[in-house]
């Protein structure tokens, strides 16, 4: 067959399938270069316009040239050599680039018209983002099983058959995949419960995330200090889940100071100590007010703590970093004491 098909590649045929791919690649340049010239003088179609005409002219660009290469060899006889028969149907090469191509271009298609088309539907009718990513997650997996039917059926699979075999394998693997199953379930209940959405903040094992995707299987969770934790969707049904999506962010400072020191003084000097950092310009608002409090007295130290409440985006870390420097700068200027670590004693006996 390999000889046949390399025969049937004429001189002329290649040259056609070239210049044709020529010419539909620069006319997919000509129409990006226009694009980009226009959207320079509107910023909007700089962000809107502008990425989605590059990403429909790339993949048009790819089905083009597949669909010039079916028509220019479309007399070749090797592109309509039977490989298998099933049913009365001659399943050819031609028909399995067919089904492949509906397959990524549904994807494509699902995938361009939830980012560009629906985005834009949610935004003007305020659709909160949580709902908006369970719509597009169940418009892409019910277009995805409804373009895999249509190849199926398209190369000549018989999809009750297909249904039977695989409920025979779904019997015998059910025992075996219990956790997969569960978590499948699991993904589908978060999808319409929504008891988490995208873009909230949880805690999970005392390290707090924000959540970026949610899968049928699994959710990606995007933790603060450690990377990204990809969590089975059934701990968000069996576990106790802190949503901190209300919270309202805050740094907080505790220092221990010997209880000999004037507390009035120290209190002072803390407030200070935040409204140095905060003209030096940390992001914090110009009308932040600080809230200092003596939370604990012992015998040989006083506590108190210092909470700055924060803006989103403010970096907790570094503002905490900063208040704990002036702090140690502004006692050693006016002779505050730290409190002092106690030492345990160890009385040793004869025994």
């Amino acid at each position: 067959m390999l000889d046949t098909v390399w025969k049937e590649f004429s001189d002329i045929h290649l040259f056609r399938f070239a210049l044709d791919t020529v010419v539909l690649l620069v006319a997919g340049k000509l129409l990006k270069w226009t694009v980009s010239v226009l959207a320079k003088r509107n910023r909007r179609l700089q962000k809107t316009v502008e990425p989605a005409v590059y990403s429909i002219t790339n993949w048009a660009c790819l089905y083009g040239v597949l669909l010039i290469f079916l028509f220019d060899f479309s007399d070749n006889r090797w592109l309509f050599y039977p490989l298998y028969s099933k049913g009365g149907l001659d399943v050819t090469p031609f028909l399995l680039i067919v089904a492949l191509m509906i397959v990524t271009l549904a994807h494509r298609l699902v995938k361009l018209l939830t980012k560009y088309v629906l985005s834009t539907v949610y935004d003007h009718y305020h659709v909160d983002r949580g709902l908006g990513y369970t719509f597009n997650r169940l418009i892409y997996y019910t277009v995805m099983i409804a373009a895999l039917c249509i190849s199926f059926t398209t190369v000549g699979l018989d999809l009750s058959a297909l249904g039977a075999v695989l409920s025979v394998i779904g019997i015998g693997l059910g025992f075996g995949m219990r956790n997969i199953a569960a978590n499948f379930v699991s993904g589908i209940i978060i999808l319409f419960e929504r008891p988490i959405e995208v873009g909230e903040t949880v805690e999970i094992n005392e390290e707090t995330g924000r959540v970026e995707k949610i899968n049928l299987r699994s959710t990606t969770v995007r933790l603060d200090k450690s990377g990204t934790l990809i969590v089975p969707n059934q701990y968000f049904i069996e576990q106790v889940i802190k949503n901190r999506t209300t919270e309202k962010p805050s740094a907080s400072i505790q220092v221990s100071v010997s209880s000999e020191m004037d507390t009035k003084k120290v209190e002072k000097l803390l407030h200070e100590a935040f409204e140095t950092v905060k003209e030096a310009d940390h992001g914090l608002a110009p009308d932040t007010i600080a809230s200092v409090k003596l939370i604990r007295l012992r015998n040989h130290s006083f506590d108190f703590l210092v909470e700055i409440p924060l803006l989103p985006g403010n970096q907790k870390d570094e503002i905490e970093n900063e208040m704990r420097h002036v702090i140690v700068r502004l006692f050693r200027e006016n002779g505050i004491e730290f409190a002092k670590e106690p030492i345990e004693q160890v009385i040793l006996r004869d025994s």
